[in-house]
């Protein structure tokens, strides 16, 4: 049996937000100690603020991103990447023209149970 896995079929993750998630590793594909998604965030996106009970990892492929995090306002552009750790309040944003692509690391997988997303 070969020790490794290759994913030909990311899980399209469903989003009323424009916003696009392939997940390549996490909860959908068994791996509930990592996910990996890539992500497309269209311009002028915002989420509710978050406080996860998991360490995030980003790597901003095209375009920008804008993270406040614990009430400081973070611009990463193309090439940059930055670790959220877990308990720290975030809310994730493009207010930008661009629409921005990135890859999402979360250790543990994220999941709707462990992002403790704010009421808008």
């Amino acid at each position: 049996m070969p020790k490794y896995k290759i994913q030909k079929a990311p899980f399209k993750v469903p989003t009323t937000d424009g916003k696009r998630i392939l997940e390549h590793w996490g909860h959908s594909m068994g791996t509930p100690g990592i996910s990996i998604a890539y992500m497309v965030a269209p311009s002028h996106w915002s989420e509710p603020h978050q406080t996860p009970e998991f360490d995030e990892f980003t790597i901003i492929v095209r375009g920008a991103k804008q993270f406040e995090i614990d009430g400081e306002v973070v611009k990463l552009e193309e090439g940059q990447s930055i670790l959220i750790e877990k308990g720290a309040r975030v809310r994730y944003s493009n207010p930008f023209e661009e629409p921005c692509e990135y890859i999402s690391v979360c250790l543990p997988a994220f999941s709707l149970e462990t992002v403790n997303r704010e009421e808008t």
